[in-house]
């Protein structure tokens, strides 16, 4: 079901994120330099020099809220493993019912068979509404919701495992604030501009409205209920913190013992979830928001056990939607992607049914997608950038004129500690005991989120496992995790306009040597230079040094709050500040280290190809990365939620800073992308 149990933190501090997945496209291979804008002068609107003649050309497509360079890689990443679904579908009747193929095979023939699905209607969820039919007393809705987070269903709040943040070694319990509908709280807590939030609630409202119809409740009493829902996720809404707040890691944060969260919420029943969990000998774990638990403690006794009902009704049969019937899968998208996301039309169902193979054990489809898609040279390859990566952030950190010699004695330390990650796990995590059956979908994801609580449960209170992946192979994207001074870069990112082994240095460096300077960069961010060598939260700087860090990012905070994404609405610089500091450093280290390859290998600096420089094809493959358009309604969501800034501000953001790309296309002082000295950001 959708309530999947989620690692805490956005620890992994990606380099982006989207949505869903079509057929029939290819990557951008190399600068295609007829479809630069020449009516755009790259000093005064670099992006639209690079990208507009493309978007222009290249429309989102119906099931899509977002398209670009990441989007096309994910379709093709998708297609990829659709092939191998289907053909693990036609082989099931040789293939043993305990290997993965057979198990992938399984679990997409159950979700392409709509017809199975209408007919079963609600029934695969039918005990569930049963017993929240039957809760009465705050003991009984407790232990309900307590046994949604043994079955891997977590509701009203998030609960994983992680490394312990004063004690990254061991891995600890983490319960996070959570049970809202809507993006974040100021959907519920405030009106919106032109009262854009106050529709989207009166549209969530009719969503919920339909949706207890379709499972079951009389119409009026689903429109009595829904008023319900939507006061009871307010007032979850009222103690919750912003996305903003939700980056700082000491929000994230809050070691308590067991007795003592048992105290502090007596009847929400801490004691009884962890032995529930096969827990029972936790000593402590981090409560995060304690003021967001003593409030749902409080509610336990103080809202009636009716609007209880009505907002796990709400949530069971919500979550459920898409893997049961036609019409409450419909329902879903109309609001959760049509209303806040802006997508024209539903994905097919089978690009939805390989998201719930990717979700349930993406893992598992990874071990098949790397034997069939992913070389070993190109693990060498990007392992080579890799490491003139790491002597490039080196030397950049020790050369750094604004930072005392013990604080830069402490962030080498760091850097000493770092591990890549590429392509895939050196070892694979079994499937063992997870049984998948051919003939119903619901129960397939419903084994699947259970199977995968116990493993994520099993490793609580253990010894961290540093070879395991927080991304499957499969997935276009990269990541650092700060509890383990990681870098990770996943096969299905290693490809162009990233990564291509066949092309010239400028687009690789420009490309995937940007993502791999991001990560690194990540490491000394505003939330990730929090973390020391070791990967505990440690304040490894001196107060001075933190002074003028937070000075300089100051900056670049303001430069991003300037830009406006939309019908008035800028860009959040601190919402976006983790992210814009990896950029603005990952593209220093990246450039640095092309030049270093450059002299490495005796190469003229100047040579064209194409009519542009090396140097400006290093920032034009840079710009192409972040060829993306956004419909509207997903464009102002992400501006409330996402720590990513939009891609058109993140292609001219860093280099705007860079004296590198001016030099490169001979930018005058005054131009657009072109900062002035006192506004101009300069940190690592």
């Amino acid at each position: 079901m959708n309530h999947r149990a989620i690692k805490p933190l956005a620890l992994a501090l990606a380099l982006t994120c989207f949505g869903a997945h079509a057929n029939g496209i290819t990557p951008t291979r190399g600068i295609d330099v007829s479809q630069l804008n020449a009516s755009a002068k790259p000093c005064d609107d670099f992006f639209g020099y690079v990208n507009a003649n493309w978007l222009k050309a290249n429309a989102i497509p119906g099931d899509r809220a977002t398209w670009g360079s990441f989007e096309i890689l994910d379709e093709m990443s998708m297609a990829a493993t659709h092939e191998l679904a289907q053909s693990a579908a036609k082989n099931l009747a040789t293939a043993k019912p305990e290997s993965m193929e057979y198990k992938v095979g399984a679990f997409y023939q159950s979700g392409m068979d709509a017809d199975a699905a209408n007919k079963a209607g609600i029934t695969p969820i039918a005990d569930y509404l049963t017993r929240i039919d039957a809760l009465k007393s705050p003991a009984d809705i407790a232990a309900f919701v307590r046994d949604t987070h043994v079955q891997g269903l977590g509701l009203l709040f998030n609960f994983g495992g992680e490394a312990d943040f004063k004690n990254s070694s061991m891995e600890i319990a983490y319960a996070l604030q959570g049970g809202l509908g809507l993006p974040e709280r100021a959907y519920y807590l405030e009106d919106g501009k032109d009262g854009s939030y106050k529709k989207i609630r009166e549209a969530y409202v009719a969503h919920i409205a339909r949706t207890l119809e379709l499972g079951g409740v009389e119409s009026a009493a689903a429109k009595a209920q829904a008023d319900k829902v939507l006061a009871f996720e307010k007032r979850l809404a009222g103690v919750s913190l912003a996305p903003v707040e939700m980056r700082s890691p000491e929000n994230q944060y809050n070691y308590v013992t067991l007795d003592a969260a048992a105290a502090a919420n007596p009847n929400l029943g801490w004691k009884q979830l962890f032995t529930e969990l096969k827990l029972a000998d936790t000593k402590g774990f981090s409560l995060s928001q304690p003021k967001f638990f003593g409030e749902v403690d409080k509610m336990l006794t103080d809202v009636p056990a009716a609007d209880w009902q009505a907002y796990l009704r709400f949530k069971i049969i919500d979550g459920a939607a898409p893997y049961l019937t036609d019409a409450l899968a419909e329902e879903s998208f109309n609001f959760y992607g049509r209303t806040l996301r802006g997508q024209k039309e539903n994905q097919p169902r089978w690009k939805r049914v390989m998201e719930s193979i990717e979700n349930g054990m993406g893992m598992g489809l990874g071990q098949l997608y790397v034997a069939r898609n992913f070389p070993p040279e190109a693990k060498q390859r990007a392992q080579a950038l890799v490491d003139d990566l790491r002597q490039a952030t080196k030397t950049r950190i020790e050369k750094l004129a604004w930072m005392s010699e013990d604080t830069k004695k402490k962030a080498l330390e760091k850097w000493s500690t770092f591990t890549p990650k590429i392509g895939y796990p050196e070892t694979w995590r079994s499937w063992d005991g997870l049984v998948i059956k051919s003939d119903s979908y619901f129960a397939n994801v419903a084994a699947s989120a259970k199977f995968n609580q116990d493993y994520a449960m099993s490793k609580i209170n253990k010894p961290v496992d540093r070879k395991e992946w927080g991304m499957t192979p499969q997935t276009v994207n990269a990541y650092y995790n700060p509890l383990q001074n990681e870098i990770v870069f996943p096969a299905g990112i290693l490809q162009p306009p990233f990564f291509d082994a066949k092309a010239d240095d400028a687009l690789n460096y420009g490309g995937i040597g940007a993502v791999i300077g991001h990560e690194m960069m990540h490491g000394y961010d505003d939330e990730g230079s929090k973390f020391d060598a070791k990967g505990n939260l440690s304040d490894w700087w001196t107060k001075e040094d933190r002074e003028k860090f937070e000075s300089r990012t100051a900056k670049l905070v303001q430069q991003f709050d300037d830009y406006v994404a939309i019908d008035g609405l800028h860009v959040k610089g601190q919402l976006t500040l983790g992210e814009n500091i990896a950029d603005l450093g990952g593209l220093s280290v990246a450039h640095d280290a092309f030049k270093l390859a450059q002299a490495r290998k005796g190469e003229d600096a100047g040579k064209k190809i194409d009519n542009l420089t090396p140097d400006q094809r290093f920032f034009v493959n840079f710009a192409q990365v972040w060829r993306r358009a956004f419909r509207d309604e997903e464009l102002k969501r992400r501006l409330n939620v996402d720590p990513h800034a939009p891609a058109q501000f993140r292609a001219i953001g860093a280099p705007s800073n860079m004296p590198a790309f001016a030099q490169a296309f001979e930018c005058k002082t005054g131009s657009a992308m072109v900062r002035d000295e006192q506004k101009q950001v300069k940190i690592w």
